[in-house]
C-alpha cells in the first residue's frame, strides 16, 4: 500500500485516539534512523547521550518518529525560568530529556495528529527512561527552527514558550555561532518538577542508577598484569589485602560509576566471588569466601599509592576497553588544588572522545606550559590508526610529525591566528569554506 492511499484510509477509519506511540525495538532500529535521515530536513547520524527513539503507529504501519537525547549543556531562558543555580544545574542535568527529532512521514496529513502523538509520548517518556537508563525525566525541552515551522503542535500540546536562542551550537565541547536562532519550548513531566529540579538535597527517587560495566575475564587478568610493576607504599605488616587487588578494585569501581571511598567499598561488596577471586581478593579460609577490602582499607591505599605512576602504567590497559578511534587531548587547571610552591595545579590529559574516559594525564610544570607536555603524554600510548584532536596551542610541527610518523595516527588540529602563515595558507587553499578568514 503506498503512502498516499494509507493516509486516505486512515483518515476515513481511524480516529486519533487510535493512535500508539512506543518505542521501537532492536530490530526496527535501523529501518526508524534510514526514514529519519531520508526525510528530516536536518538529517541524522545519532542521538545524543542517553536516547530513546519512538514510532508512532496507525493501524500497525508508522506514521511518525520521534528522538530523545540528552538535554542541552547550557540554555539561558531554560536555566533562568527553572532558575537553578550552576551547582544544581550540573546534579540535575539527566532529569531533562530532549526532543531532538520530530518527524512525521510524508504524505500523512491528519489534523491534530503531531499534538496528539507528543502528548502520549509525554505521558509514558518518565517511566520509559527510568526502564532503561536508571531515573526518570521531570523536564522536556525542545528547539524549533521558526524559519520553518512555528511550533504549532508543541503549542497545541501545552507546551511552554520561553524565547529564542542566540544562534549557537556546540561541537566536541566547543561553541560556535551558527546564526540560526530557534524557539525554546519546555513541557514539564511532573507537577513537582520545578521544586525537585532546584532542590540542593539529593532525591534517591531521582538518582542515576550506575550500570556496571562488563569486565572480561582477559580485561582483569590484563590490569592485574599491569599493576604488576608497581610497589606497595604499606608496611609489610599487618597487610591483608594486596594492593594490586585494592588498586584494580579501585579502577573498576570508577569505571563502573563509583564516586568517593564509601562507593567504592560498596562497589567491591556487591561484586560476586568469581570477580573478587579474578580481582586477587584475599581469600577467607573460614568461611570460604574472598573477602573484598573495608572502605578504611582501600582509602589509606588511594591516598598513599604514586598516583602518576599508576596513570602512566594504565593508559594502555584503558585504551583497550573502547573501541573509539578519536583521542582527544586537553589541559585543565584544577580549582583549588595548589602545588608546593602555591601555584594551582595544571594537568594535561588525553582523553577517549565517545566515552569522555581519560585514559593518560601528566601534570605540567608550574614554569611551563602545555606544549611540552603532548609529546610525553601521548608517547606510552597505542594510537595507530586513530585521529588525535588538540586545540589551536598544539598546532605544532614537531608534535604534528610525531603522531603521524612515530604513532602511525592522523591528527586534526584547530588553527588560530597564533598560526598566522598556516592560516593564511588555508585561506588561499579555500579549505575554510563557510568560516570567516
Amino acid at each position: 500500500m503506498s503512502q498516499a492511499a494509507l493516509t486516505s484510509q486512515i483518515d476515513e477509519t481511524s480516529p486519533l485516539r487510535s493512535v500508539i506511540v512506543r518505542p521501537i525495538t532492536a530490530l526496527e532500529r535501523s529501518n526508524w534512523d534510514i526514514l529519519m535521515a531520508k526525510h528530516h530536513y536536518l538529517g541524522f547520524k545519532s542521538l545524543v547521550g542517553k536516547s530513546i527513539r519512538y514510532v508512532a503507529e496507525l493501524q500497525n504501519h508508522w506514521v511518525a518518529l520521534l528522538g530523545w537525547s540528552t538535554a542541552a549543556l547550557k540554555c539561558r531562558p531554560r536555566d533562568l525560568w527553572i532558575g537553578w543555580p550552576e551547582v544544581i544545574q550540573w546534579q540535575h542535568l539527566h532529569l531533562i530529556a530532549n526532543n531532538s527529532r520530530f518527524l512525521i512521514l510524508p504524505d500523512i496529513h491528519i489534523p491534530n495528529l503531531a499534538s496528539r502523538i507528543l502528548s502520549l509520548n509525554l505521558k509514558r517518556l518518565a517511566n520509559d527512561w527510568q526502564n532503561i537508563h536508571g531515573h526518570p525525566v521531570l523536564l522536556a525541552e525542545t528547539f524549533v527552527d521558526t524559519s520553518r515551522f512555528a511550533g504549532t503542535c508543541y503549542k497545541a500540546a501545552n507546551w511552554i514558550y520561553l524565547g529564542q536562542t542566540r544562534g549557537f551550537g556546540r561541537s566536541s565541547s566547543r561553541y560556535f555561532h551558527h546564526g540560526q536562532s530557534k524557539a525554546i519550548f519546555v513541557r514539564p513531566l511532573n507537577n513537582r518538577a520545578l521544586r525537585w529540579l532546584t532542590n540542593p538535597l539529593s532525591n534517591s527517587k531521582l538518582t542515576r542508577k550506575v550500570v556496571p560495566m562488563k569486565f572480561t575475564k582477559k580485561q582483569i587478568e590484563n590490569l592485574i598484569d599491569t599493576l604488576r610493576a608497581l610497589p606497595d607504599p604499606r608496611h609489610k605488616r599487618g597487610v591483608r589485602h594486596k594492593n594490586i587487588s585494592i588498586l584494580a578494585i579501585g579502577i573498576c569501581a570508577v569505571l563502573c560509576g563509583s564516586r568517593g571511598y564509601t562507593a567504592i567499598a560498596e562497589w567491591a561488596k556487591r561484586c560476586p566471588q568469581k570477580i573478587l577471586k579474578r580481582l586477587w581478593c584475599r581469600f577467607n579460609e573460614k568461611t570460604q569466601c574472598y573477602d573484598p577490602p573495608s572502605e578504611p582499607t582501600i582509602r589509606r591505599l588511594l591516598q598513599s599509592s604514586d598516583v602518576e605512576a599508576v596513570d602512566q602504567s594504565l593508559g594502555a590497559w584503558l585504551a583497550s576497553l573502547f573501541t573509539g578511534t578519536a583521542i582527544g587531548f586537553d589541559g585543565k587547571v584544577l580549582k583549588g588544588a595548589r602545588n608546593e610552591d602555591g601555584s594551582q595545579v595544571h594537568l594535561l590529559s588525553a582523553f577517549v572522545h565517545q566515552e569522555g574516559i581519560t585514559i593518560a594525564q601528566k601534570q605540567i610544570a608550574s614554569k611551563s606550559n602545555e606544549i611540552p607536555a603532548a609529546r610525553p603524554l601521548l608517547e606510552p600510548l597505542d594510537l595507530k590508526g586513530q585521529v588525535v584532536t588538540a586545540d589551536a596551542m598544539h598546532t605544532q610541527t614537531n608534535l604534528a610529525r610525531f603522531i603521524v610518523e612515530e604513532k602511525q595516527a592522523d591528527y586534526c588540529f584547530t588553527v588560530k591566528d597564533n598560526q598566522p602563515t598556516l592560516k593564511e595558507d588555508i585561506a588561499t587553499l579555500a579549505l575554510n569554506e563557510g568560516f570567516p578568514p
